[in-house]
């Protein structure tokens, strides 16, 4: 008599084995590798890619469009505060930091890159960004802007003949909008998942642009980007 396990195929034989194992992977549930796709320490080392956040200013219709925007283009998993200061008729500083002690102000060791804005007259202006931190060294060449270019409105209503600074009080990123801002990164980052790659570590999502470089010798995560240098120097101020 055949026993009746001999009368079935090799291959089914198989299949429990191959079941046991799928079942015992830790990492074969997709809800938690959505989740540790975001996963990483804080401040390590993320790049930026200057290029979008420099585009991200000139298109941005206010400091919460252009909040939203930079937290979009930015792949670590802290959420970048923004403030945004009128020091005077002509100039703005809008500041992008990592606000870790949730007191809605810009501390010094916060700061991850400023853009300074200046008017020439009532058509002509320039902005650069300067990074600081973890990207200390890197900065923009001046982008000229002029009445009539395509542009958001935070650019635009400043070369209206009635503009008056908004921000002499500065807006800063409220604590309550963080997780606002958060939410909808998330979003984002689920509607867009060719638009971000995990590294090999895991810890970091270092996804270089195609016109993205950084300059040979500098810190890579601070890369100067295509429209930018990196520089191992002092940050050049816009005024300098």
């Amino acid at each position: 008599m055949v026993h009746p396990l001999k009368s079935l195929s090799p291959v089914l034989l198989a299949l429990p084995l191959v079941v046991v194992t799928v079942g015992c992977n830790p990492s074969g549930s997709s809800e938690r590798t959505r989740t540790e796709r975001w996963a990483t320490t804080e401040n390590t080392n993320v790049a930026i890619d200057w290029d979008k956040i420099n585009e991200a200013y000139k298109l941005a219709d206010g400091p919460e469009d252009f909040e939203r925007r930079v937290n979009e283009i930015y792949e670590g998993s802290e959420v970048i505060s923004i403030s945004v200061a009128d020091l005077d008729a002509k100039t703005q500083v809008v500041t992008g930091f990592f606000d870790k002690n949730a007191n809605g102000a810009v501390d010094e060791p916060e700061k991850i890159f400023t853009i300074r804005r200046e008017l020439s007259d009532d058509s002509n202006a320039r902005y650069q960004t300067v990074g600081y931190g973890p990207y200390y060294g890197y900065h923009s060449p001046f982008f000229s802007i002029a009445s009539g270019m395509l542009m958001g409105s935070m650019l635009s209503r400043a070369f209206s003949p009635t503009y008056v600074p908004m921000y002499q009080q500065p807006y800063t990123t409220p604590a309550s909008r963080v997780g606002e801002l958060r939410q909808t990164r998330s979003s984002y980052r689920a509607a867009n998942p060719s638009q971000f790659q995990r590294s090999q570590s895991g810890r970091t999502y270092n996804r270089p642009s195609t016109t993205t470089r950084t300059t040979r010798g500098s810190r890579g995560f601070g890369g100067g980007g295509k429209f930018g240098v990196t520089t191992k120097g002092r940050a050049v101020r816009l005024d300098a």
